[in-house]
């Protein structure tokens, strides 16, 4: 009887990692986790005391957050490591509660709507940005509550993914990207950021499957 909730979690990841190697399906997520990572570059520039001055998106997955003042460490940091935040909160949330997973989908929709508003400068991060409002849209006009909590815990798991595999890309003997600026002001090898990001996401996704093992007991 407990056989399908015990295994929920599996089954859910075992589904995000194939979602991700499928053509076009794949592309909206993969657009998510790179505005997680834009935009955490750009929430600890504000909370350091910079500003954000654009956000880009590109068709492939890339993206770019320019900045003004803040920490550069922290903003550096806080890219691989805000989209590692984001999945495991966004499982987080909607496993505790229904209602909390409405509640953070509204959210979600209003940081979007805030980003095209202050931040989006350009027709191609536009057109990405508003595709994801709509996939947030659709999941909670369509969805029943219930079949809402399992979307968005697929949704974080997905992420949770991009983000484990994104720094491994890092490694491509270019010293480019965040990684690199990590290694030009600390001194510690860029491959050392990698691991630390690739690490901790793996860390986040086996803490979640305790959290879902311990959920259905």
């Amino acid at each position: 009887m407990n056989f399908s909730p015990k295994y929920k979690f599996w089954l859910m990841l075992f589904t995000a990692i194939i979602i991700l190697q499928l053509p076009f399906i794949s592309i909206p997520f993969k657009w998510l986790e790179s505005y997680f990572h834009e935009i955490s570059h750009g929430l600890t520039a504000l909370l350091t005391g910079g500003s954000i001055v654009q956000i880009q998106l590109f068709p492939n997955g890339a993206g770019l957050c320019t900045t003004r003042g803040g920490s550069a460490f922290f903003i550096s940091l806080m890219g691989y490591g805000g989209a590692i935040l984001w999945g495991s909160l966004i499982f987080y949330l909607a496993s505790s509660h229904r209602k909390t997973a409405q509640i953070f989908s509204l959210l979600l929709i209003g940081l979007l709507a805030s980003s095209i508003l202050l931040w989006v400068r350009d027709l191609l991060t536009l057109f990405i940005v508003v595709v994801l409002l709509m996939l947030v849209i659709v999941q909670l006009k369509y969805s029943s509550q219930k079949h809402l909590q399992t979307l968005l815990q697929l949704t974080g798991l997905l992420v949770l993914i991009n983000s484990l595999m994104s720094p491994l890309y890092l490694l491509d003997g270019q010293a480019k990207g965040d990684g690199a600026a990590l290694a030009n002001m600390t001194f510690i090898p860029e491959i050392i950021w990698v691991v630390i990001w690739f690490s901790v996401a793996l860390f986040a996704t086996y803490r979640l499957s305790k959290l879902s093992l311990r959920s259905t007991r």
